[in-house]
């Protein structure tokens, strides 16, 4: 069982930056895949990134690709979603997933375990 907290999110200017986290409960927090979703209201969850057990290995939606760096710290059982150049159409509650696999996966039901969300609003 894992239990997944993000925070970081708020409101930003177009162009700006913000750096969400995602704390983890558990000792074998090392063990999975962490990926980060995003979802606005009538609209599917949609794959931003993911980061494999150690690091080595990382995914990205094309249209964050450049703008975004998921990278974790398996000390502080906590994986981070840097994000840079932001846009308008990064608004979005964004959620981050732990999938129990060696998979670095793009798809949500790939991922076990969720938090609750945090809202990232950019303005224009």
């Amino acid at each position: 069982q894992v239990q997944l907290v993000e925070s970081g999110g708020g409101l930003v200017q177009a162009g700006g930056s913000l750096r969400l986290s995602c704390a983890a409960s558990g000792r074998t927090f090392s063990k999975y895949a962490m990926g980060w979703f995003r979802q606005t209201p009538g609209e599917e969850r949609d794959f931003v990134a993911a980061i494999s057990w150690g690091g080595g290995r990382t995914n990205y939606a094309d249209s964050v690709k450049g703008r975004f760096t998921i990278s974790r710290d398996n000390t502080r059982n906590t994986v981070y979603l840097q994000m840079n150049s932001l846009r308008p159409e990064d608004t979005a509650v964004y959620y981050c997933a732990a999938d129990p696999s060696v998979r670095v996966s793009t798809t949500p039901w790939s991922y076990d375990y969720w938090g609750q969300g945090t809202q990232v609003t950019v303005s224009s």
